[in-house]
């Protein structure tokens, strides 16, 4: 596995003849354009036959020669992935990368919300093989807690289930376009409401042939808290075997009296549920300060907390499929795949920066007078957030929104990991 940073003069010939992989290989893989152009500080994925990098956070008792068997690997391959480390001497704690055969494996989460089936299904084949469940974000909630169907998911259903992916039921506390704490703080404190959202639930996943649900209640207003275990220990009880998939919003202290996080009892909600998705996206967000969407700190930061209360084999981390672009003047946000992103700054003649900290690329371009600032993912950047699933023993991680284009990324997953 390569991944090369463009420099000033560098050329797509130089680089195919670098690593011995075809142009077109390097323009496919990487969703350029067919006239190749490349800029400055853009990350390329170079389908070669490197093997894949582990990643293992040192504890007491390892040593080198352990990490050699136990990752098949040779001293010489890990001591040039990790420049200036001392073999007789690895610290606890300390990070490192491990060259190895073995691939990490893991299970993802891809959200649809299936507007346009006939557009979405070619997308689904091409990524199936990466995906462990889908999510379909096609379900609310009335005032007494019924469940109903808000977008069509038949023929998605039914392809997830041919291509062996399970799908998931979603549903959300979505009412006139946003999340409503109004709405899902009246249903959880009725336990006849909440018999009602479960009954109907369990009716539509028996119906459609659903592998279990996905919730994603947010905004609950905090009162509720206690209300949202009891509705979560009862849905388990009725799925049995099918899975319970809770998605939470990121946060790295209990805080109960916050309206954004106040409700989610991680240590209650990871006893119950099969799967807890943290939603570790949005730290930059749409109107605030222009910031990284998905920081490396901070994920690391919610990891630590999260897996102190929940088992980390039920944990998955949220990588977004999708950057912001700021206008300077205002902050008003527009929202673009990271493909798209990505050939902005392409076609804007940008120089990619990359922030080592947050392990996240951004650039700045004028439209105009106007100056925009995109914070946005990349190859480079995902290989890194990575790690944290090898390095914590996570389950494995969810993306929004698999409509959303990133190439790289698929091609990298299939190389590196196997997916469960």
């Amino acid at each position: 596995m390569s991944i090369h940073i463009v420099q000033r003069g560098d050329s797509l010939w130089a680089i195919s003849n670098r690593y011995n992989v075809p142009i077109q290989s390097i323009l496919d893989v990487n969703g350029l354009q067919a006239n190749g152009i490349i800029i400055p500080g853009l990350a390329l994925y170079i389908p070669d036959q490197a093997l894949p990098i582990r990643s293992k956070i040192i504890a007491r008792g390892d040593s080198l020669w352990g990490l050699v068997q136990k990752y098949r690997t040779n001293i010489n391959a890990i001591l040039s992935a990790n420049p200036g480390i001392q073999p007789s001497n690895l610290k606890i704690g300390q990070k490192i990368n491990i060259p190895s055969p073995l691939k990490l494996s893991m299970q993802t989460l891809g959200f649809i919300i299936p507007f346009s089936p006939q557009s979405f299904i070619p997308i689904l084949n091409e990524v199936a093989k990466e995906i462990s469940y889908l999510a379909i974000v096609s379900y609310s909630l009335t005032d007494e807690g019924y469940t109903y169907l808000t977008v069509d998911d038949t023929q998605v259903v039914e392809e997830s289930k041919r291509l062996d992916v399970t799908p998931l039921l979603m549903i959300r506390n979505f009412a006139n376009q946003k999340f409503s704490p109004e709405l899902i703080g009246q249903v959880l404190e009725n336990s006849s409401y909440r018999k009602n959202l479960i009954n109907s639930l369990m009716n539509f996943i028996k119906t459609k042939g659903y592998g279990g649900v996905s919730i994603d209640f947010e905004f609950i207003p905090p009162p509720r808290r206690q209300d949202f275990n009891t509705f979560l220990n009862e849905l388990k009880t009725a799925l049995g075997s099918l899975i319970l998939h809770v998605n939470v919003h990121a946060k790295t202290a209990d805080l109960p009296q916050n309206r954004i996080v106040g409700a989610y009892d991680y240590s209650a909600i990871g006893a119950s549920a099969d799967i807890v998705a943290v939603m570790t996206i949005d730290y930059g967000y749409p109107t605030g300060p222009p910031d990284p969407v998905s920081p490396k700190w901070w994920i690391e930061d919610v990891i630590q907390y999260s897996s102190s209360l929940i088992n980390p084999q039920k944990l998955q981390m949220a990588l977004p499929l999708y950057g912001y672009d700021w206008r300077g003047i205002d902050n008003l946000t527009k929202a673009r795949s990271l493909l798209s992103s990505q050939n902005l700054a392409i076609s804007t003649g940008a120089h990619i920066n990359y922030d080592l900290i947050s392990s996240t690329p951004n650039f700045t371009y004028w439209k105009g007078s106007e100056r925009h600032i995109v914070w946005f993912d990349d190859i480079r950047s995902f290989a890194e957030k990575y790690k944290l699933i090898d390095q914590y023993h996570l389950l494995g991680l969810t993306y929004w929104q698999l409509s959303l284009p990133f190439p790289q990324n698929w091609a990298y997953m299939e190389k590196n990991f196997t997916i469960k």
